[in-house]
């Protein structure tokens, strides 16, 4: 089975905007859908998104048919817990720059939540409460998966990529030189033809 007729869910971070993948997403001739995050970043906040299973709903109600998830840093967060709810309906999986919802006191990652705040000021303050750890149930994802990560990534290092590597039954670690949290618009050219490879495969 190929990617035909597979829409491609393309999840931003915490920045919010359904542009942030556009650069990248450009770059290949997928079907996709942008989504933008409600109250985060400079997104209009929406009545009925009050947290992060807010945005897992969000996701969830635009699969009526199996998809492809793309997903940036918090993004990612989200698509994971969307596959362990359902995942008859996710194909295949790209997690860049993600913590994926394993926790990260450990393995270096900076904190990012300060800097978040004075960009986004009037972003949800909700965004910076803690998620929970998924570790016991990632193992249960059998999507395969592409992880995307940069070597200069201070907010997720690598090793936190190496984690969910190893967490993943059917995982591929790919290290972009050079890139930083936002590899997947500093280095889109890089990323594109990674992603369109994985999601198209057989």
């Amino acid at each position: 089975m190929t990617s035909a007729g597979t829409t491609t869910l393309f999840l931003p971070g915490a920045g919010g905007s359904a542009g942030f993948w556009k650069k990248a997403a450009g770059r290949t001739n997928l079907d996709g859908e942008f989504l933008a995050w409600p109250g985060l970043g400079d997104e209009p906040a929406h009545p009925d998104v009050g947290g992060i299973g807010d945005l897992v709903t969000l996701v969830l109600d635009r699969m009526e048919n199996p998809v492809n998830i793309v997903a940036q840093s918090m993004g990612g967060f989200v698509a994971l817990t969307v596959a362990l709810i359902a995942p008859a309906k996710i194909r295949r999986l790209v997690l860049t720059a993600t913590s994926g919802g394993v926790p990260m006191s450990d393995l270096g990652g900076s904190d990012w939540r300060a800097a978040y705040c004075q960009a986004f000021p009037l972003a949800a303050k909700w965004i910076a409460e803690p998620v929970e750890d998924l570790s016991p149930q990632i193992s249960s994802i059998a999507a395969p998966t592409l992880l995307l990560w940069g070597d200069r990534d201070p907010i997720s290092p690598v090793a936190v990529g190496e984690r969910l590597r190893s967490l993943l039954p059917d995982a591929t670690l790919h290290i972009i030189e050079g890139g930083d949290h936002d590899l997947a618009q500093t280095h889109a050219d890089a990323v594109a033809p990674l992603i369109e490879t994985h999601l198209t495969a057989d």
